[in-house]
């Protein structure tokens, strides 16, 4: 499990700001708003960022939920560790807010998040995290 003192950045792209509209695949519906924030396999691994293929279905704090806010105070939820770059993968690709896909939409539209930026995700906890938004310059 991540622990205190982990952290990670990630360079936002299209896809991550606008996950629902940005997409290239018909499995459902464009829903505009949805985003999210991804995770690294290489990251996932080194932290054990696990997805609930991991937790048997159950959402469990600390393996793949934590409590979340950001750094400037602007945005909180419960960020839910999910997906798997191949069926049955125990770690996590990315975080959205747990049963929320648009949370995080709404928290870069009011930042003015744009492509390029930096997402760094922080454990201050073994279940906390504290996201910092960096503008690129």
């Amino acid at each position: 499990m991540a622990v205190k003192g982990n952290s990670y950045q990630i360079k936002l792209k299209e896809s991550h700001i606008a996950w629902g509209t940005y997409r290239f695949t018909d499995s459902r519906p464009e829903i505009l708003g949805e985003a999210y924030i991804p995770i690294p396999r290489h990251v996932a691994k080194k932290f054990n960022i696990f997805n609930s293929n991991y937790t048997g279905g159950l959402d469990i704090l600390g393996q793949n939920i934590f409590d979340c806010v950001s750094m400037d105070g602007s945005f909180k939820g419960t960020l839910k560790a999910q997906g798997c770059s191949e069926a049955g993968d125990i770690y996590a690709k990315q975080f959205s807010i747990k049963g929320n896909l648009k949370a995080l939409g709404i928290w870069f539209y009011n930042i003015n998040a744009s492509v390029g930026d930096i997402i760094e995700v922080e454990w201050i906890s073994d279940t906390d995290i504290i996201l910092n938004y960096i503008k690129k310059i």
